[in-house]
Protein backbone atom coordinates (compact mmCIF):
# COMPACT_ATOMS: atom_id res chain seq x y z
CA UNK A 1 0.00 0.00 0.00
CA UNK A 2 1.35 3.42 -1.23
CA UNK A 3 1.36 5.63 1.74
CA UNK A 4 -0.43 9.38 1.00
CA UNK A 5 -0.56 12.23 3.51
CA UNK A 6 -2.41 15.69 2.95
CA UNK A 7 -0.40 18.72 3.01
CA UNK A 8 -1.25 20.91 6.01
CA UNK A 9 -1.86 23.46 4.07
CA UNK A 10 -4.52 21.94 1.94
CA UNK A 11 -6.16 20.70 4.95
CA UNK A 12 -6.34 23.84 6.12
CA UNK A 13 -8.06 24.97 3.59
CA UNK A 14 -10.01 22.09 3.01
CA UNK A 15 -10.49 20.90 6.58
CA UNK A 16 -13.41 18.00 5.64
CA UNK A 17 -11.55 16.47 3.15
CA UNK A 18 -11.02 12.64 2.60
CA UNK A 19 -9.80 10.54 0.19
CA UNK A 20 -11.08 7.13 -0.71
CA UNK A 21 -8.30 4.59 -1.74
CA UNK A 22 -8.51 1.85 -3.30
CA UNK A 23 -5.09 -0.27 -4.61
CA UNK A 24 -5.35 -3.73 -6.72
CA UNK A 25 -3.90 -5.50 -9.37
CA UNK A 26 -6.03 -5.85 -12.47
CA UNK A 27 -6.61 -7.16 -15.51
CA UNK A 28 -6.60 -4.25 -17.94
CA UNK A 29 -8.44 -4.55 -22.10
CA UNK A 30 -10.19 -2.34 -24.12
CA UNK A 31 -13.52 -3.95 -24.60
CA UNK A 32 -15.78 -5.11 -21.82
CA UNK A 33 -19.71 -4.98 -23.40
CA UNK A 34 -20.77 -6.14 -19.89
CA UNK A 35 -19.58 -3.04 -18.23
CA UNK A 36 -21.06 -0.93 -21.16
CA UNK A 37 -24.67 -2.53 -20.62
CA UNK A 38 -24.28 -1.25 -17.10
CA UNK A 39 -22.75 2.27 -18.25
CA UNK A 40 -25.11 2.74 -20.47
CA UNK A 41 -28.19 2.22 -18.20
CA UNK A 42 -27.06 4.42 -16.13
CA UNK A 43 -26.12 7.07 -18.69
CA UNK A 44 -29.97 6.93 -19.85
CA UNK A 45 -31.40 7.18 -16.14
CA UNK A 46 -28.89 10.79 -15.44
CA UNK A 47 -30.19 12.18 -19.23
CA UNK A 48 -33.61 11.90 -17.81
CA UNK A 49 -33.05 12.71 -14.16
CA UNK A 50 -30.43 15.92 -14.39
CA UNK A 51 -29.90 18.99 -16.25
CA UNK A 52 -26.94 21.31 -16.00
CA UNK A 53 -28.27 23.24 -12.85
CA UNK A 54 -28.90 19.92 -11.23
CA UNK A 55 -25.90 18.74 -11.47
CA UNK A 56 -24.69 21.91 -9.55
CA UNK A 57 -26.65 21.13 -6.76
CA UNK A 58 -25.19 17.73 -6.43
CA UNK A 59 -24.03 17.28 -2.69
CA UNK A 60 -20.40 16.11 -3.69
CA UNK A 61 -20.17 18.61 -6.71
CA UNK A 62 -21.33 21.98 -4.74
CA UNK A 63 -19.14 20.86 -1.65
CA UNK A 64 -15.95 20.16 -4.53
CA UNK A 65 -16.42 23.28 -5.83
CA UNK A 66 -16.24 25.22 -2.50
CA UNK A 67 -13.25 23.05 -2.16
CA UNK A 68 -11.88 24.65 -4.95
CA UNK A 69 -12.76 28.24 -3.83
CA UNK A 70 -10.94 27.56 -0.92
CA UNK A 71 -7.33 26.65 -2.42
CA UNK A 72 -8.08 29.83 -5.12
CA UNK A 73 -9.12 28.04 -8.01
CA UNK A 74 -11.97 28.95 -10.36
CA UNK A 75 -14.21 25.76 -10.93
CA UNK A 76 -15.98 27.34 -13.84
CA UNK A 77 -12.56 27.47 -15.62
CA UNK A 78 -11.12 24.54 -14.24
CA UNK A 79 -13.91 21.95 -13.87
CA UNK A 80 -14.01 18.92 -11.60
CA UNK A 81 -13.92 15.69 -13.50
CA UNK A 82 -16.58 14.90 -12.14
CA UNK A 83 -18.86 17.75 -13.34
CA UNK A 84 -17.37 17.43 -17.06
CA UNK A 85 -18.59 14.01 -17.48
CA UNK A 86 -21.91 14.82 -16.04
CA UNK A 87 -22.19 17.68 -18.15
CA UNK A 88 -20.98 15.37 -21.38
CA UNK A 89 -23.53 12.76 -19.96
CA UNK A 90 -26.88 15.32 -19.76
CA UNK A 91 -25.87 16.87 -23.23
CA UNK A 92 -26.22 13.50 -24.81
CA UNK A 93 -22.62 12.79 -25.52
CA UNK A 94 -22.33 9.99 -23.64
CA UNK A 95 -18.81 8.76 -22.11
CA UNK A 96 -15.76 7.87 -23.83
CA UNK A 97 -15.02 4.22 -23.84
CA UNK A 98 -11.32 4.02 -22.82
CA UNK A 99 -10.22 0.66 -21.66
CA UNK A 100 -12.11 -1.52 -18.59
CA UNK A 101 -10.32 -0.10 -15.87
CA UNK A 102 -10.64 3.59 -16.57
CA UNK A 103 -14.73 3.25 -17.89
CA UNK A 104 -15.62 1.79 -14.27
CA UNK A 105 -14.10 4.70 -12.71
CA UNK A 106 -16.27 7.12 -14.83
CA UNK A 107 -19.16 5.13 -14.05
CA UNK A 108 -18.34 5.66 -10.24
CA UNK A 109 -17.84 9.21 -10.65
CA UNK A 110 -20.73 9.65 -12.04
CA UNK A 111 -23.28 7.93 -10.11
CA UNK A 112 -21.35 9.46 -7.02
CA UNK A 113 -20.62 12.89 -8.34
CA UNK A 114 -17.46 12.23 -6.69
CA UNK A 115 -13.80 13.50 -8.66
CA UNK A 116 -11.65 10.23 -8.84
CA UNK A 117 -8.50 9.91 -9.72
CA UNK A 118 -7.11 6.65 -11.60
CA UNK A 119 -3.42 5.80 -11.89
CA UNK A 120 -0.99 2.97 -12.91
CA UNK A 121 0.34 2.42 -9.40
CA UNK A 122 3.75 0.95 -10.75
CA UNK A 123 4.65 4.64 -12.41
CA UNK A 124 4.10 6.42 -9.59
CA UNK A 125 7.66 6.67 -7.59
CA UNK A 126 7.73 6.45 -3.69
CA UNK A 127 4.92 8.21 -1.38
CA UNK A 128 1.97 10.17 -2.26
CA UNK A 129 1.49 13.92 -0.63
CA UNK A 130 -1.64 15.92 -1.63
CA UNK A 131 -1.43 19.48 -1.54
CA UNK A 132 -1.92 23.03 -3.52
CA UNK A 133 -0.42 23.75 -6.92
CA UNK A 134 2.69 25.60 -6.85
CA UNK A 135 3.03 29.27 -9.22
CA UNK A 136 4.30 28.02 -13.06
CA UNK A 137 3.89 24.02 -11.76
CA UNK A 138 2.48 22.20 -14.79
CA UNK A 139 2.25 18.80 -16.04
CA UNK A 140 0.23 17.18 -19.35
CA UNK A 141 -3.13 16.44 -18.56
CA UNK A 142 -5.03 13.16 -20.33
CA UNK A 143 -6.80 14.47 -23.37
CA UNK A 144 -5.54 18.48 -21.91
CA UNK A 145 -2.31 18.86 -22.87
CA UNK A 146 -0.07 21.16 -20.72
CA UNK A 147 -2.54 21.97 -17.73
CA UNK A 148 -1.62 25.09 -15.23
CA UNK A 149 -1.93 23.34 -11.93
CA UNK A 150 -1.01 26.25 -9.77
CA UNK A 151 -3.94 26.22 -7.18
CA UNK A 152 -5.20 23.01 -8.00
CA UNK A 153 -5.36 20.73 -5.43
CA UNK A 154 -2.34 18.25 -6.61
CA UNK A 155 -1.15 15.03 -5.78
CA UNK A 156 2.61 14.42 -6.04
CA UNK A 157 5.04 11.45 -5.87
CA UNK A 158 8.99 11.85 -5.81
CA UNK A 159 8.99 12.81 -9.38
CA UNK A 160 6.39 16.02 -9.36
CA UNK A 161 2.93 16.62 -9.70
CA UNK A 162 0.69 13.87 -11.67
CA UNK A 163 -3.17 14.32 -10.77
CA UNK A 164 -5.88 16.37 -9.86
CA UNK A 165 -9.33 16.70 -9.55
CA UNK A 166 -9.44 18.07 -12.52
CA UNK A 167 -7.97 15.74 -14.95
CA UNK A 168 -4.73 13.09 -14.37
CA UNK A 169 -1.20 13.34 -16.09
CA UNK A 170 -0.17 11.25 -19.30
CA UNK A 171 2.97 9.98 -16.60
CA UNK A 172 0.67 8.06 -14.61
CA UNK A 173 -2.32 7.07 -17.05
CA UNK A 174 -4.08 3.94 -17.68
CA UNK A 175 -3.15 1.60 -20.28
CA UNK A 176 -3.86 -1.84 -21.23
CA UNK A 177 -0.32 -2.80 -19.97
CA UNK A 178 -1.39 -1.61 -16.43
CA UNK A 179 -1.70 -4.27 -13.84
CA UNK A 180 -1.45 -2.54 -10.79
CA UNK A 181 -4.31 0.06 -9.86
CA UNK A 182 -4.31 3.16 -7.57
CA UNK A 183 -7.94 4.49 -7.39
CA UNK A 184 -8.10 7.91 -5.06
CA UNK A 185 -11.90 9.32 -4.43
CA UNK A 186 -11.52 12.86 -3.34
CA UNK A 187 -13.93 13.93 -0.82
CA UNK A 188 -14.30 17.60 0.30
CA UNK A 189 -17.35 17.23 2.56
CA UNK A 190 -18.08 15.43 5.76
CA UNK A 191 -19.24 11.92 5.22
CA UNK A 192 -22.49 11.99 7.49
CA UNK A 193 -24.02 9.95 5.13
CA UNK A 194 -21.75 7.40 3.92
CA UNK A 195 -21.40 8.52 0.65
CA UNK A 196 -17.74 7.86 0.18
CA UNK A 197 -18.02 4.78 1.56
CA UNK A 198 -20.55 4.00 -0.25
CA UNK A 199 -18.48 4.92 -3.76
CA UNK A 200 -15.71 2.88 -2.51
CA UNK A 201 -18.33 0.10 -2.31
CA UNK A 202 -19.24 0.22 -5.49
CA UNK A 203 -15.53 0.42 -7.10
CA UNK A 204 -14.85 -2.71 -5.64
CA UNK A 205 -17.58 -4.34 -6.78
CA UNK A 206 -17.05 -2.93 -10.03
CA UNK A 207 -13.74 -3.97 -10.16
CA UNK A 208 -14.34 -7.48 -8.79
CA UNK A 209 -17.05 -8.18 -11.59
CA UNK A 210 -15.08 -6.27 -15.14
CA UNK A 211 -11.43 -5.82 -14.26
CA UNK A 212 -10.92 -9.54 -12.45
CA UNK A 213 -9.71 -7.76 -9.26
CA UNK A 214 -6.99 -9.23 -6.59
CA UNK A 215 -4.88 -8.08 -3.65
CA UNK A 216 -7.45 -5.15 -2.90
CA UNK A 217 -6.84 -2.51 -0.43
CA UNK A 218 -8.74 0.11 1.06
CA UNK A 219 -8.76 2.70 3.49
CA UNK A 220 -10.23 6.24 4.02
CA UNK A 221 -7.22 8.92 4.75
CA UNK A 222 -7.94 12.21 6.57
Amino acid sequence: MIKIEIENKLKSACPKLQLGYIQCKVNTHENCPELWVEIEKNILTKEKDLNIEKIWAIPTIESSKKGYRSVGKDPSRYRLSAEALLRRVVKGKGLYKINNVVDLLNLVSIESGFSIGGYNADKIDGNIKFGIGKTEEEYYGIGRGKLNIEYLPVFRDSMGAFGSPTSDSMRTSINSECTNFLMLIISFQNDDDNKLSEAMQFAQKLLLQYANASNIETKIIQ
